[in-house]
Protein backbone atom coordinates (compact mmCIF):
# COMPACT_ATOMS: atom_id res chain seq x y z
CA UNK A 1 0.00 0.00 0.00
CA UNK A 2 1.34 3.42 -0.93
CA UNK A 3 2.08 5.76 1.97
CA UNK A 4 0.83 8.87 0.18
CA UNK A 5 -2.85 7.84 0.09
CA UNK A 6 -5.57 9.90 1.77
CA UNK A 7 -7.48 7.75 4.31
CA UNK A 8 -11.27 7.54 3.91
CA UNK A 9 -13.43 5.32 6.12
CA UNK A 10 -16.74 4.13 4.69
CA UNK A 11 -19.48 2.28 6.52
CA UNK A 12 -21.59 -0.21 4.59
CA UNK A 13 -24.23 -2.88 5.06
CA UNK A 14 -24.01 -6.39 3.54
CA UNK A 15 -26.14 -5.70 0.48
CA UNK A 16 -25.70 -6.01 -3.27
CA UNK A 17 -25.83 -2.24 -3.68
CA UNK A 18 -22.65 -1.90 -1.59
CA UNK A 19 -20.92 -3.35 -4.68
CA UNK A 20 -19.64 -0.02 -5.97
CA UNK A 21 -17.78 0.65 -2.72
CA UNK A 22 -16.44 -2.89 -2.55
CA UNK A 23 -15.20 -2.79 -6.13
CA UNK A 24 -13.78 0.70 -5.64
CA UNK A 25 -11.60 -0.73 -2.89
CA UNK A 26 -10.87 -4.24 -4.19
CA UNK A 27 -10.14 -3.44 -7.84
CA UNK A 28 -7.81 -0.53 -7.07
CA UNK A 29 -9.96 2.30 -8.40
CA UNK A 30 -9.73 4.22 -5.11
CA UNK A 31 -5.96 3.72 -4.85
CA UNK A 32 -5.54 4.91 -8.44
CA UNK A 33 -7.17 8.18 -7.33
CA UNK A 34 -4.90 8.53 -4.29
CA UNK A 35 -7.36 7.21 -1.68
CA UNK A 36 -6.93 4.53 0.96
CA UNK A 37 -10.59 3.42 1.13
CA UNK A 38 -11.29 1.38 4.26
CA UNK A 39 -14.69 -0.36 4.36
CA UNK A 40 -16.34 -1.14 7.69
CA UNK A 41 -19.27 -3.55 7.77
CA UNK A 42 -22.30 -2.73 9.91
CA UNK A 43 -25.57 -4.63 10.38
CA UNK A 44 -28.08 -1.79 10.82
CA UNK A 45 -28.76 1.57 9.22
CA UNK A 46 -29.10 3.13 12.66
CA UNK A 47 -25.45 2.19 13.30
CA UNK A 48 -24.39 3.75 10.00
CA UNK A 49 -26.25 6.97 10.89
CA UNK A 50 -24.88 7.16 14.43
CA UNK A 51 -21.28 6.39 13.49
CA UNK A 52 -21.46 9.09 10.83
CA UNK A 53 -22.68 11.52 13.49
CA UNK A 54 -19.76 10.83 15.83
CA UNK A 55 -17.13 10.94 13.10
CA UNK A 56 -16.25 7.26 12.67
CA UNK A 57 -17.08 7.42 8.95
CA UNK A 58 -16.35 10.21 6.49
CA UNK A 59 -18.65 8.58 3.93
CA UNK A 60 -21.11 5.71 3.91
CA UNK A 61 -23.33 3.42 1.90
CA UNK A 62 -26.57 5.09 2.91
CA UNK A 63 -30.34 4.98 2.60
CA UNK A 64 -31.43 7.60 0.07
CA UNK A 65 -33.88 9.38 2.44
CA UNK A 66 -31.36 9.56 5.31
CA UNK A 67 -29.68 12.87 4.29
CA UNK A 68 -33.17 14.39 4.11
CA UNK A 69 -34.09 13.06 7.54
CA UNK A 70 -30.87 14.54 8.91
CA UNK A 71 -31.64 17.91 7.31
CA UNK A 72 -35.06 17.87 8.97
CA UNK A 73 -33.55 17.13 12.37
CA UNK A 74 -35.01 13.62 12.57
CA UNK A 75 -31.78 11.99 13.77
CA UNK A 76 -30.89 11.33 17.43
CA UNK A 77 -27.70 13.41 17.11
CA UNK A 78 -27.13 16.48 14.91
CA UNK A 79 -25.94 15.29 11.53
CA UNK A 80 -25.19 17.13 8.28
CA UNK A 81 -24.95 14.81 5.29
CA UNK A 82 -24.94 15.40 1.57
CA UNK A 83 -25.41 12.92 -1.26
CA UNK A 84 -23.09 13.79 -4.16
CA UNK A 85 -23.61 10.39 -5.83
CA UNK A 86 -26.20 7.64 -6.08
CA UNK A 87 -25.08 4.02 -5.78
CA UNK A 88 -27.38 2.64 -8.47
CA UNK A 89 -31.08 2.21 -9.19
CA UNK A 90 -33.39 -0.52 -7.85
CA UNK A 91 -32.20 -3.58 -5.96
CA UNK A 92 -35.07 -4.19 -3.51
CA UNK A 93 -37.92 -6.70 -3.46
CA UNK A 94 -40.99 -7.57 -1.40
CA UNK A 95 -40.97 -11.15 -0.09
CA UNK A 96 -43.80 -12.94 1.72
CA UNK A 97 -43.76 -16.16 3.69
CA UNK A 98 -44.14 -19.20 1.44
CA UNK A 99 -47.43 -20.23 3.02
CA UNK A 100 -48.97 -16.78 2.59
CA UNK A 101 -47.63 -16.34 -0.94
CA UNK A 102 -48.87 -19.72 -2.11
CA UNK A 103 -52.34 -19.01 -0.70
CA UNK A 104 -52.47 -15.88 -2.88
CA UNK A 105 -51.72 -17.94 -6.04
CA UNK A 106 -49.72 -15.18 -7.72
CA UNK A 107 -47.75 -15.66 -10.92
CA UNK A 108 -49.58 -18.70 -12.26
CA UNK A 109 -51.00 -16.60 -15.13
CA UNK A 110 -47.63 -15.20 -16.22
CA UNK A 111 -47.71 -12.10 -14.02
CA UNK A 112 -44.82 -13.13 -11.76
CA UNK A 113 -43.56 -10.18 -9.70
CA UNK A 114 -45.87 -7.63 -11.35
CA UNK A 115 -46.82 -5.01 -8.74
CA UNK A 116 -50.51 -4.55 -9.61
CA UNK A 117 -51.75 -8.18 -9.49
CA UNK A 118 -49.62 -9.04 -6.46
CA UNK A 119 -50.94 -5.96 -4.67
CA UNK A 120 -54.50 -6.86 -5.59
CA UNK A 121 -54.06 -10.38 -4.23
CA UNK A 122 -52.59 -9.06 -0.99
CA UNK A 123 -55.50 -6.63 -0.68
CA UNK A 124 -57.88 -9.59 -0.78
CA UNK A 125 -56.00 -11.26 2.06
CA UNK A 126 -56.00 -8.07 4.13
CA UNK A 127 -59.76 -7.71 3.61
CA UNK A 128 -60.32 -11.33 4.62
CA UNK A 129 -58.41 -10.80 7.84
CA UNK A 130 -60.18 -7.55 8.60
CA UNK A 131 -63.64 -9.01 8.06
CA UNK A 132 -62.80 -12.13 10.03
CA UNK A 133 -61.27 -10.23 12.91
CA UNK A 134 -57.96 -12.02 12.33
CA UNK A 135 -54.47 -10.82 13.21
CA UNK A 136 -53.04 -8.19 10.88
CA UNK A 137 -50.10 -9.04 8.66
CA UNK A 138 -46.72 -7.99 10.02
CA UNK A 139 -44.28 -6.66 7.43
CA UNK A 140 -40.64 -5.76 7.99
CA UNK A 141 -38.66 -2.81 6.63
CA UNK A 142 -35.08 -1.84 7.41
CA UNK A 143 -35.49 1.69 8.80
CA UNK A 144 -38.32 4.24 9.13
CA UNK A 145 -36.53 6.65 6.76
CA UNK A 146 -35.74 4.15 4.01
CA UNK A 147 -36.66 3.65 0.40
CA UNK A 148 -37.91 0.22 1.50
CA UNK A 149 -40.48 1.74 3.85
CA UNK A 150 -41.69 4.27 1.29
CA UNK A 151 -41.69 1.77 -1.61
CA UNK A 152 -43.68 -0.71 0.47
CA UNK A 153 -46.15 1.93 1.67
CA UNK A 154 -46.60 3.30 -1.85
CA UNK A 155 -47.33 -0.19 -3.22
CA UNK A 156 -49.72 -1.04 -0.39
CA UNK A 157 -51.62 2.25 -0.61
CA UNK A 158 -51.94 2.09 -4.40
CA UNK A 159 -53.29 -1.45 -3.97
CA UNK A 160 -56.02 -0.29 -1.57
CA UNK A 161 -54.23 -1.28 1.65
CA UNK A 162 -53.81 1.33 4.39
CA UNK A 163 -50.25 0.89 5.74
CA UNK A 164 -51.22 2.62 8.97
CA UNK A 165 -54.34 0.58 9.79
CA UNK A 166 -54.39 -2.62 7.76
CA UNK A 167 -50.91 -4.01 8.50
CA UNK A 168 -48.20 -3.64 11.11
CA UNK A 169 -44.83 -2.42 9.81
CA UNK A 170 -41.80 -3.21 11.98
CA UNK A 171 -38.08 -2.37 11.75
CA UNK A 172 -35.55 -5.19 11.29
CA UNK A 173 -31.92 -4.94 10.09
CA UNK A 174 -31.49 -6.40 6.57
CA UNK A 175 -29.44 -9.53 7.45
CA UNK A 176 -32.03 -10.60 10.03
CA UNK A 177 -35.03 -10.48 7.69
CA UNK A 178 -34.86 -14.12 6.44
CA UNK A 179 -34.51 -15.47 9.99
CA UNK A 180 -37.42 -13.36 11.23
CA UNK A 181 -39.54 -14.71 8.38
CA UNK A 182 -38.46 -18.30 8.97
CA UNK A 183 -39.22 -17.98 12.69
CA UNK A 184 -42.74 -16.74 11.92
CA UNK A 185 -42.19 -13.36 13.56
CA UNK A 186 -43.16 -11.53 10.38
CA UNK A 187 -45.29 -12.37 7.34
CA UNK A 188 -43.12 -10.58 4.82
CA UNK A 189 -40.57 -7.86 4.26
CA UNK A 190 -39.16 -5.31 1.86
CA UNK A 191 -35.37 -5.46 1.76
CA UNK A 192 -32.41 -5.18 -0.55
CA UNK A 193 -30.73 -8.16 -2.09
CA UNK A 194 -29.45 -10.74 -1.34
CA UNK A 195 -31.78 -11.20 1.64
CA UNK A 196 -34.84 -11.90 -0.52
CA UNK A 197 -32.88 -14.60 -2.35
CA UNK A 198 -31.70 -16.06 0.96
CA UNK A 199 -35.33 -16.50 2.06
CA UNK A 200 -36.20 -18.06 -1.31
CA UNK A 201 -33.26 -20.50 -1.12
CA UNK A 202 -34.05 -21.65 2.41
CA UNK A 203 -37.66 -22.27 1.40
CA UNK A 204 -39.24 -19.77 3.79
CA UNK A 205 -40.06 -16.98 1.34
CA UNK A 206 -41.42 -16.13 -2.10
CA UNK A 207 -40.68 -12.86 -3.89
CA UNK A 208 -43.96 -11.10 -4.69
CA UNK A 209 -42.79 -7.93 -6.43
CA UNK A 210 -39.70 -5.77 -6.81
CA UNK A 211 -38.77 -2.13 -6.47
CA UNK A 212 -38.25 -2.01 -10.24
CA UNK A 213 -41.86 -3.15 -10.73
CA UNK A 214 -43.25 -0.62 -8.25
CA UNK A 215 -41.22 2.29 -9.65
CA UNK A 216 -39.02 1.60 -12.66
CA UNK A 217 -35.48 3.10 -12.58
CA UNK A 218 -36.00 4.31 -9.03
CA UNK A 219 -33.44 5.51 -6.46
CA UNK A 220 -32.28 3.37 -3.57
CA UNK A 221 -28.89 4.03 -1.89
CA UNK A 222 -26.61 7.04 -2.05
CA UNK A 223 -23.07 7.85 -1.05
CA UNK A 224 -23.66 9.74 2.17
CA UNK A 225 -20.86 12.21 2.86
CA UNK A 226 -20.22 14.28 5.97
CA UNK A 227 -20.74 17.91 4.95
CA UNK A 228 -17.74 18.93 7.05
CA UNK A 229 -15.54 16.39 5.28
CA UNK A 230 -16.79 17.52 1.85
CA UNK A 231 -16.09 21.17 2.57
CA UNK A 232 -12.64 20.55 4.06
CA UNK A 233 -11.51 18.05 1.39
CA UNK A 234 -13.13 19.00 -1.94
CA UNK A 235 -10.39 17.46 -4.08
CA UNK A 236 -10.43 14.21 -2.12
CA UNK A 237 -14.19 14.00 -2.60
CA UNK A 238 -13.80 14.56 -6.33
CA UNK A 239 -11.23 11.77 -6.46
CA UNK A 240 -13.53 9.44 -4.55
CA UNK A 241 -16.45 10.17 -6.89
CA UNK A 242 -14.25 9.43 -9.88
CA UNK A 243 -13.09 6.15 -8.35
CA UNK A 244 -16.61 5.03 -7.49
CA UNK A 245 -17.92 5.95 -10.93
CA UNK A 246 -15.24 3.77 -12.49
CA UNK A 247 -16.28 1.02 -10.07
CA UNK A 248 -19.92 1.44 -11.10
CA UNK A 249 -18.97 1.07 -14.76
CA UNK A 250 -17.09 -2.14 -13.90
CA UNK A 251 -20.07 -3.50 -11.94
CA UNK A 252 -22.43 -2.86 -14.85
CA UNK A 253 -20.58 -5.18 -17.24
CA UNK A 254 -22.18 -8.63 -17.26
CA UNK A 255 -18.77 -10.21 -17.98
CA UNK A 256 -17.73 -9.10 -14.48
CA UNK A 257 -20.77 -10.41 -12.59
CA UNK A 258 -19.29 -13.78 -11.65
CA UNK A 259 -16.16 -12.13 -10.26
CA UNK A 260 -18.32 -9.53 -8.51
CA UNK A 261 -20.43 -12.25 -6.87
CA UNK A 262 -17.27 -13.93 -5.57
CA UNK A 263 -15.91 -10.61 -4.25
CA UNK A 264 -19.15 -9.83 -2.42
CA UNK A 265 -19.37 -13.36 -1.05
CA UNK A 266 -16.31 -12.83 1.15
CA UNK A 267 -17.12 -12.99 4.83
CA UNK A 268 -16.14 -9.37 5.54
CA UNK A 269 -18.52 -8.12 2.82
CA UNK A 270 -21.82 -10.01 2.44
CA UNK A 271 -20.69 -13.48 3.43
CA UNK A 272 -23.22 -15.35 1.28
CA UNK A 273 -22.37 -17.93 -1.36
CA UNK A 274 -21.93 -16.50 -4.88
CA UNK A 275 -24.82 -18.50 -6.37
CA UNK A 276 -27.23 -16.70 -4.03
CA UNK A 277 -25.84 -13.32 -5.10
CA UNK A 278 -25.99 -13.85 -8.85
CA UNK A 279 -29.81 -13.51 -9.28
CA UNK A 280 -29.76 -9.86 -8.24
CA UNK A 281 -26.95 -9.16 -10.71
CA UNK A 282 -28.65 -10.96 -13.60
CA UNK A 283 -32.26 -10.20 -12.63
CA UNK A 284 -33.27 -13.89 -12.91
CA UNK A 285 -35.33 -14.80 -9.83
CA UNK A 286 -37.19 -17.92 -8.78
CA UNK A 287 -41.00 -17.71 -8.72
CA UNK A 288 -43.40 -19.49 -6.35
CA UNK A 289 -43.54 -22.56 -8.61
CA UNK A 290 -39.74 -22.77 -8.90
CA UNK A 291 -39.40 -21.41 -12.44
CA UNK A 292 -37.03 -18.57 -13.28
CA UNK A 293 -38.41 -15.18 -14.28
CA UNK A 294 -36.29 -12.31 -15.54
CA UNK A 295 -36.97 -8.96 -13.87
CA UNK A 296 -35.93 -6.20 -16.23
CA UNK A 297 -33.69 -3.50 -14.73
CA UNK A 298 -33.75 -5.07 -11.27
CA UNK A 299 -30.48 -3.38 -10.29
CA UNK A 300 -28.70 -0.79 -12.45
CA UNK A 301 -25.22 0.16 -11.19
CA UNK A 302 -24.27 2.75 -13.85
CA UNK A 303 -26.30 3.23 -17.02
CA UNK A 304 -29.22 5.67 -17.38
CA UNK A 305 -27.51 8.15 -15.05
CA UNK A 306 -27.83 5.64 -12.21
CA UNK A 307 -25.15 7.46 -10.19
CA UNK A 308 -26.56 10.95 -10.70
CA UNK A 309 -28.05 12.45 -7.50
CA UNK A 310 -31.31 13.86 -8.89
CA UNK A 311 -32.84 16.55 -6.68
CA UNK A 312 -36.28 15.33 -7.74
CA UNK A 313 -35.48 12.03 -6.00
CA UNK A 314 -34.81 13.90 -2.76
CA UNK A 315 -38.10 15.77 -3.09
CA UNK A 316 -40.08 12.59 -3.80
CA UNK A 317 -38.75 11.05 -0.61
CA UNK A 318 -39.72 14.23 1.25
CA UNK A 319 -43.25 13.94 -0.18
CA UNK A 320 -43.50 10.43 1.23
CA UNK A 321 -42.15 11.47 4.61
CA UNK A 322 -44.91 14.06 4.77
CA UNK A 323 -47.50 11.60 3.48
CA UNK A 324 -46.87 9.13 6.28
CA UNK A 325 -46.46 11.65 9.08
CA UNK A 326 -42.68 11.38 9.36
CA UNK A 327 -42.22 15.09 8.61
CA UNK A 328 -44.35 18.22 8.44
CA UNK A 329 -45.05 19.91 5.13
CA UNK A 330 -43.12 23.17 4.79
CA UNK A 331 -42.90 24.73 1.34
CA UNK A 332 -40.02 26.93 2.51
CA UNK A 333 -37.97 23.78 3.23
CA UNK A 334 -38.11 22.24 -0.22
CA UNK A 335 -35.10 24.09 -1.63
CA UNK A 336 -32.90 23.15 1.34
CA UNK A 337 -34.09 19.54 1.15
CA UNK A 338 -33.38 19.29 -2.57
CA UNK A 339 -29.87 20.60 -1.94
CA UNK A 340 -28.97 17.65 0.25
CA UNK A 341 -28.48 15.96 -3.13
CA UNK A 342 -25.50 17.55 -4.90
CA UNK A 343 -25.43 17.02 -8.67
CA UNK A 344 -23.09 20.04 -8.89
CA UNK A 345 -20.38 18.12 -7.04
CA UNK A 346 -20.89 15.03 -9.18
CA UNK A 347 -20.63 17.05 -12.41
CA UNK A 348 -17.50 18.81 -11.18
CA UNK A 349 -15.80 15.53 -10.24
CA UNK A 350 -16.64 13.90 -13.58
CA UNK A 351 -15.74 16.90 -15.76
CA UNK A 352 -12.76 15.08 -17.27
CA UNK A 353 -14.67 11.84 -17.94
CA UNK A 354 -15.95 11.15 -21.43
CA UNK A 355 -19.41 10.16 -20.25
CA UNK A 356 -22.72 12.01 -20.72
CA UNK A 357 -24.17 13.70 -17.63
CA UNK A 358 -27.67 15.16 -17.33
CA UNK A 359 -27.96 18.85 -18.18
CA UNK A 360 -30.78 19.25 -15.64
CA UNK A 361 -30.58 18.61 -11.91
CA UNK A 362 -34.20 17.61 -11.51
CA UNK A 363 -36.80 15.87 -13.65
CA UNK A 364 -40.40 14.69 -13.73
CA UNK A 365 -40.45 11.23 -12.13
CA UNK A 366 -42.56 8.52 -13.73
CA UNK A 367 -43.00 10.41 -16.99
CA UNK A 368 -40.98 8.14 -19.31
CA UNK A 369 -42.89 5.05 -20.48
CA UNK A 370 -39.90 4.04 -22.61
CA UNK A 371 -36.19 4.77 -22.97
CA UNK A 372 -35.56 8.20 -24.53
CA UNK A 373 -32.52 10.40 -25.23
CA UNK A 374 -32.28 13.55 -23.10
CA UNK A 375 -30.09 16.64 -22.92
CA UNK A 376 -26.61 15.84 -21.69
CA UNK A 377 -23.22 17.49 -21.25
CA UNK A 378 -21.48 15.10 -23.64
CA UNK A 379 -22.79 12.69 -26.23
CA UNK A 380 -26.20 11.07 -25.86
CA UNK A 381 -27.77 10.09 -22.54
CA UNK A 382 -30.62 7.59 -22.35
CA UNK A 383 -33.12 7.69 -19.49
CA UNK A 384 -36.16 5.60 -18.64
CA UNK A 385 -38.47 3.89 -18.58
CA UNK A 386 -39.22 5.19 -15.10
CA UNK A 387 -42.94 4.73 -14.52
CA UNK A 388 -44.76 4.14 -11.24
CA UNK A 389 -46.89 1.01 -11.47
CA UNK A 390 -50.12 2.96 -10.81
CA UNK A 391 -49.46 5.37 -13.69
CA UNK A 392 -48.96 8.47 -11.54
CA UNK A 393 -46.17 10.98 -12.02
CA UNK A 394 -44.27 13.26 -9.67
CA UNK A 395 -43.44 16.75 -10.90
CA UNK A 396 -41.04 18.35 -8.40
CA UNK A 397 -42.28 21.80 -9.45
CA UNK A 398 -45.76 20.74 -8.29
CA UNK A 399 -44.75 19.02 -5.07
CA UNK A 400 -47.33 20.74 -2.86
CA UNK A 401 -50.20 19.62 -5.11
CA UNK A 402 -48.70 16.10 -5.14
CA UNK A 403 -48.53 15.99 -1.34
CA UNK A 404 -52.12 17.21 -1.04
CA UNK A 405 -53.33 14.66 -3.60
CA UNK A 406 -51.94 11.79 -1.54
CA UNK A 407 -53.99 12.69 1.51
CA UNK A 408 -57.13 11.30 -0.11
Amino acid sequence: MRNDLFPVHAGFLPLIDSAILVVGSEKGFAEDEGIDLTLVRENSWANIRDRMAIGHFEVAHMLAPMPIAAKLGLTPMPLEIIAPMALGLGGNAVTLSRGLAESLNIGSDGTAFAAAPSGKALFGEVQRRRIGGLKKLVLGVVHPHSGHNYDLRYWLAASGIDPERDVDIVIIPPPYMPDALKAGRIDGFCVGEPWNSVAVRDGSGVIMTTKSEIWRSSPEKVLGVSLEFAERNPEVLKALLRALTRAAMWCEKSDNHEELAHLLSRIHYIGIQPETLLPSLSGAFETADGTLHHVEDFFIPFSRAANFPWRSHALWFYSQMVRWGHADWDASQTEAISQTYRPDLYRSALATFDIPLPAASSKVEGGLPRTVPVGASKGSLLLGPDGFFDGKIFDPDMIEAYVLSQKT
